[in-house]
């Protein structure tokens, strides 16, 4: 597994995008980086993060069999790894907000951006971005924003993390490759932040709409 560690990038999907298009990279290569000038989350929010404090990387992945039908998937493998990693922490109450937020309670820790790439009219790989606070306690004008530190007190190795990370994303591309959605699919409805209860979101025009969580695939 080659991992590319850069001490600051402007985003590292954005850099993995770029090394993507002129080489042909290993499954997995990951680029990690200790601060993101222009880290990017869903609908171009920007992901903050304080020098070294979290952790910030993209991973690169080939798409066994991933269709445009199904490529929600792809969201449901990303956040079970990441939930699965935070449990072995024992941080508490872990849900994943859809689509692609994991919360604390109803404080935010992670989020997962996922940018797929087609070619000839179907999905290659997938650039998977994923940000986690871990040992950032400070969250200026973020109410909502809370990291694992803060959650438990304890500092964290980074590096750690990120092959914990690794090892459970593999698992459930396994399952996924092997046609297990099923089990995705029920594990993922498991963790989903107030289930069947409605809930207000902004969209990329600033405006509100409402949705109930049950199934979103």
């Amino acid at each position: 597994m080659r991992i590319i560690k850069l001490d600051a990038i402007d985003s590292t999907n954005t850099f993995l995008k770029e090394i993507s298009s002129a080489e042909a990279l290993e499954d997995y290569t990951v680029v990690t980086a200790k601060v993101q000038t222009k880290g990017k989350g869903r609908m171009g929010n920007a992901w903050n993060s304080k020098s070294s404090k979290n952790l910030t990387f993209s991973v690169f992945k080939y798409l066994n069999g991933v269709t445009f039908d199904n490529q929600f998937y792809l969201s449901i493998v990303v956040a079970l790894a990441i939930t699965r990693t935070l449990k072995a922490y024992n941080i508490p109450k872990l849900f994943v907000k859809w689509p692609n937020d994991i919360l604390s309670a109803d404080k935010k820790v992670g989020g997962i951006l996922i940018e797929n790439v087609i070619k000839k009219n179907s999905l290659a790989y997938s650039i998977i971005g994923i940000g986690l606070n871990v040992n950032q306690i400070e969250f200026e004008q973020l109410p909502r924003a809370s990291s694992l530190k803060k959650i438990s007190g304890q500092t964290y190795d980074l590096d750690e993390i990120l092959q914990q990370v690794l090892i459970h994303l593999n698992h459930y591309f396994t399952l996924l490759d092997a046609g297990n959605t099923e089990v995705l699919r029920a594990a993922y409805e498991s963790q989903l932040f107030r289930k069947n209860k409605p809930s207000t979101f902004e969209n990329a025009k600033g405006e509100l709409f409402s949705r109930i969580y049950s199934r979103h695939f």
